[in-house]
């Protein structure tokens, strides 16, 4: 590490910090790898342990080193983390360096805390991978390894931790090297150094070891203050999703958020997406002055020539390159739930700042974690990584992750609980659902309200047991569908109108009558179906799967219609 000049002043020390580069990075591996004590290393020796914290690291009963100081306790700040001798939860440490300041996402090694890894690891630019020298790449190893690279870290350390218990072996090394290099080359992860060290003692993170002559690489915090840090996509088309509009009096009206991709200023014409309207850029609020340029990852608030009707969850881009549109798309889920993942459940997914209902239409496959083939399940379950097809209730805008980590990445969110189920990567629109993002005027068509509603329009006529109505009404708005039960505040002889009324509309109408179907109707009678009233529930819905009612539209052959 190069010495720095010391600055003459206070000012000078503060703009100097502020204007030093960050650099985000996360520890993974499998368990027991020693990331904790690393971290604790890794602190120590650049002198950012309050006394305090060390003094009381000294002085506590738990002490699994037998050294003066263990490491791993100035990082494992649970009680029980501290007991067990094991990460759970994600543990954020800062420190700087006079090269450069750093973040640090110390997170779990069990395959039960996987999800934490994956939550630590999200907006890392870097990832180190630590690898125990006496087991070489375990599968918990290759599953982190494998979510770094889907996560789109650009950068990758493999720290090969615990030399010392192989004696400094270099052919361990060397092998374990080789391993991970074939590893990385089948995932397509091209960014990565492989570090030998010693976390415990010391050796190659700070400081060079003279027990490893024979490794010439840089240590690891020489390495953390030289990789390249890419901080945002600036270079990208802009995108801006609005978090807030900002109105604090009559005579300011403006659109905040962070900046996913893109470079803006006064003056640029600019796009909201999904109305459509340009206008041109009047002003960049900031929290200390207007500014002459913006640029990603940047948060500023937005001010535009034009009074447009924009609101949270609402894109700002540029005209020329628009995003994708679609309510189905591919991506990659990672399954953060003890609950399975089932198709065709309702779900909440939550992209940018908006959140939509949404369903898992398919699995499409699995990736086996060891040989990274592609399995065939009927399931997803608690940590496993796989590709889906997802269908939202409305369209989103959206580019592929690869493209844009931000307007890319969303999570599936569990409507009852508010629990988090998964953390997702979009791939690209399915083929079949990609629709053109174009303006147009004139009357709205069938073919545009199932674009939005994502069924056809339907009328469902039941003859009896007028309790159905109300449970399929609820089974099928839990699916995604715009539904309106007619039952009886409505006249019986007003519902044939008024059903075809609201099909016209674009929605799913489910009557209850003893008077004789209508024309078009897709009628039921308790003849017909089972006596046990879910039973029948499900009954209809696989009637109205059969008439392809929630499929791509088919408006010449479609039943019912």
């Amino acid at each position: 590490m190069s010495a720095a000049a010391t600055p003459a002043t206070i000012e000078e020390f503060l703009a100097r910090h502020e204007a030093s580069e960050l650099l985000r990075f996360s520890t993974a591996g499998s368990v027991d790898d020693g990331k904790s004590t690393l971290i604790g290393r890794l602190l120590y020796d650049c002198k950012s342990v309050y006394e305090d914290q060390l003094a009381s690291v000294k002085n506590s009963k738990i002490n699994r080193a037998n050294r003066p100081i263990d490491f791993s306790l100035l990082t494992d700040g649970l009680k029980a983390e501290r007991e067990q001798g094991i990460t759970i939860d994600v543990a954020y440490r800062y420190f700087s360096t006079p090269r450069r300041k750093f973040i640090i996402a110390d997170t779990p090694g069990h395959e039960q805390y996987t999800r934490n890894m994956a939550t630590g690891a999200s907006t890392a630019h870097l990832a180190i991978i630590l690898v125990d020298a006496r087991h070489g790449l375990l599968p918990q190893s290759r599953r982190h390894t494998y979510i770094s690279w889907l996560l789109g870290i650009p950068q990758v350390a493999v720290a090969v931790n615990k030399m010392d218990l192989v004696n400094f072996d270099q052919e361990v090394f060397r092998r374990i090297e080789a391993d991970f290099a074939s590893f990385a080359g089948r995932v397509g992860l091209k960014n990565f150094i492989t570090i030998p060290m010693s976390a415990l003692d010391g050796d190659n993170v700070v400081a060079r070891s003279e027990k490893m002559a024979w490794y010439s690489g840089p240590t690891l915090l020489e390495h953390l203050e030289t990789v390249p840090v890419l901080a945002g996509n600036a270079a990208g088309p802009l995108r801006l999703p609005v978090q807030y509009v900002v109105r604090p009096d009559l005579h300011f009206r403006g659109f905040s958020g962070q900046l996913a991709s893109g470079t803006v200023q006064p003056g640029d014409k600019v796009i909201a997406l999904p109305s459509g309207r340009t206008s041109r850029v009047k002003r960049l609020a900031y929290f200390d002055g207007d500014l002459a340029e913006a640029h990603a990852p940047m948060s500023v608030c937005m001010a535009l020539e034009h009074e447009i009707d924009i609101s949270r969850g609402d894109v700002i881009t540029t005209p020329g390159a628009l995003p994708h549109v679609s309510r189905r798309f591919n991506a990659t889920l990672v399954w953060m739930n003890a609950q399975e993942l089932k198709p065709g459940a309702a779900y909440l997914l939550k992209h940018t700042a908006q959140r939509v209902n949404a369903q898992v239409r398919k699995i499409r496959y699995r990736v086996n974690i060891n040989s990274l083939e592609q399995d065939l399940p009927g399931k997803l379950e608690l940590n496993e990584i796989g590709s889906v097809e997802i269908e939202a209730t409305r369209p989103l805008y959206f580019d592929s992750y690869r493209t844009n980590r931000w307007m890319g990445s969303f999570i599936l969110i569990d409507p009852v609980s508010n629990a988090t189920l998964a953390a997702g990567m979009i791939e690209e629109p399915a083929e079949e659902d990609a629709l053109k993002l174009e303006f147009r005027t004139g009357p709205v068509t069938r073919e545009e309200r199932y674009a939005r509603a994502g069924h056809l329009p339907v009328t469902v006529w039941l003859t009896a047991r007028k309790e159905l109505a109300s449970l399929l009404e609820r089974r099928l708005f839990d699916r995604g569908c715009l539904v309106q039960a007619l039952e009886d505040e409505v006249e019986s002889h007003l519902l044939p109108g008024l059903s075809r009324l609201l099909n016209r509309a674009g929605l799913v109408v489910v009557c209850s009558s003893l008077d004789p179907a209508p024309e078009g109707a897709i009628a039921f009678s308790p003849d017909t179906l089972s006596p046990d009233d879910l039973a029948a529930v499900d009954e209809i819905v696989a009637e109205l799967d059969r008439r392809r009612i929630f499929l791509p539209p088919d408006f010449s052959s479609a039943e019912g219609i």
